[in-house]
């Protein structure tokens, strides 16, 4: 425990987030969240977060050391999808019992290993280690250490008890996990100076394939992609690529930074949602390549390629324009959804009402601004009342949220998309914006709200 503590400090003073390096020494020991208890991890705990950062590798096995309802709550929570191993599909977990809780653990987690390994032979396994797991003090790094050497396969350690922290930690303790067991220890059969990684990026409903057509157009190669449609080995050889994009997250920004410092890899922020944050992020990956020894040439070939695929969305969209002019949008997403969306649907004319920043870092929130003006509707922690209220009142004609708010807008008996990480419509790169844009229509002019709103047969008779 002393190890994830010193781990956790590590993280909470990171360089390369803004706002970390704007507090004092003091504040920064404290970290970025108030620290969870177990039990009250409300919108994901540490565990979570890194299950769900990892668990897109499609061909290890994912080995949950825990009770059964952690593998259960975490499986399978975010829809990314695979072009050919489905292993990742396959939930593993040592499902202790009050035995095990007594007598200790880690005699179960080895036999765990060895069956996985001896049923499935993957790549690598993943173990991750849970709140119970940690707290009566089982040793996962010294049970993946004796049983890598035993079975002859990479057995990797995710130290990420629920309990440390949020979902934001868990990910970054997933990226240490990376870092320390998997980055570097295996090289592509060849390189390229057109290699690039993308961190951050899950391929959601397929999102990876809706870009990679555009960087295959442009001779770019997707060395590795983390974690989004990944295998073991790409995750591995990382460090051999020649610039990251760090798709419009924070999460992993350790990944990236440490790439770039042990490396010697530049990286960027970016987005794929919209139609100029998809140019501009195509733009940026060029100048970093040329930059790394690329031909210059690839950047009039980027620019050709933008005018020909803006001038294709742009004509998808026009039959659309007149419809959703105007239409207010609630947006309850927050994180970086919570602008890279926004500029996405300001493109199409749509006027955002407002937007939630409850898991949006200071950076987040000052994109926002610039998107939205410095009076942007910006949304701390809305309550399910309050939605109700402005969909009622007609504040917004429809939201943009989770499931988890979908039914204060049924209730409302307004339209609602759902736009997170449970979404089963793909929304990235060029197409993607046609997409969103042609769900938001359907939802706004389906019939059935006309049908909704209309008085029933026994109250008519009382107007």
């Amino acid at each position: 425990m002393a190890g994830l503590n010193a781990k956790v400090q590590e993280i909470f003073n990171e360089p390369g987030c803004e706002k970390n390096q704007g507090k004092s020494e003091k504040e920064r020991k404290k970290g970025c969240t108030k620290q969870l208890q177990p039990g009250a991890a409300a919108g994901g705990c540490a565990f979570d977060g890194a299950k769900i950062a990892l668990q897109p590798i499609t061909d290890v096995a994912h080995l949950v050391h825990g009770p059964i309802a952690c593998e259960g709550n975490s499986w399978d929570n975010r829809g990314a999808k695979s072009s050919s191993s489905r292993l990742y599909r396959t939930g593993f977990t040592t499902d202790v019992s009050e035995l095990d809780v007594v007598y200790g653990g880690e005699k179960r987690l080895y036999k765990s290993i060895r069956e996985v390994i001896e049923k499935y032979d993957p790549p690598a396994v993943f173990v991750y280690q849970t709140c119970v797991t940690a707290l009566i003090g089982d040793d996962i790094e010294a049970v993946c250490k004796a049983a890598s050497q035993k079975f002859g396969k990479p057995v990797i350690p995710v130290d990420s008890p629920g309990f440390v922290g949020n979902k934001n930690l868990g990910n970054k303790l997933a990226g240490e996990a990376l870092l320390e067991y998997v980055i570097g220890t295996e090289e592509p059969e060849e390189t390229t100076p057109y290699d690039i990684n993308i961190i951050g990026e899950y391929n959601l409903s397929g999102e990876l394939w809706q870009v990679k057509p555009l960087f295959d157009k442009l001779g770019i190669r997707i060395l590795s992609c983390i974690s989004g449609d990944a295998k073991y080995k790409e995750v591995a050889w990382s460090h051999r690529a020649k610039a990251t994009m760090m798709v419009c997250s924070k999460a992993m920004i350790n990944i990236t930074r440490k790439l770039e410092e042990r490396y010697g890899i530049p990286y960027f922020e970016g987005s794929f949602y919209g139609i100029s944050d998809m140019s501009d992020s195509l733009r940026q990956t060029a100048k970093l390549l040329v930059d790394k020894g690329a031909d210059a040439e690839l950047l009039d070939r980027t620019e050709a390629l933008i005018a020909d695929e803006e001038a294709k969305a742009w004509e998808a969209l026009e039959p659309y324009k007149a419809r959703l002019k105007g239409v207010k949008v609630l947006l309850i997403t927050g994180g970086v959804k919570s602008w890279s969306v926004v500029s996405a649907l300001q493109e199409v004319g749509m006027e955002i009402v407002g937007t939630s920043v409850k898991k949006s870092t200071v950076e987040d929130k000052e994109r926002i601004k610039e998107l939205m003006g410095q009076d942007a509707h910006m949304l701390d922690d809305m309550t399910p009342r309050e939605m109700y209220r402005m969909l009622k009142d007609a504040e917004a004609d429809i939201m943009l949220s989770g499931g988890r708010s979908q039914f204060v807008a049924l209730k409302a008996k307004m339209p609602w998309l759902d736009i997170n990480q449970e979404r089963h419509h793909a929304y990235a790169g060029y197409d993607g914006m046609v997409a969103l844009v042609k769900e938001i229509d359907k939802a706004l002019y389906n019939p059935i709200w006309k049908q909704v709103r209309r008085p029933a047969p026994w109250e008519e008779a009382w107007l």
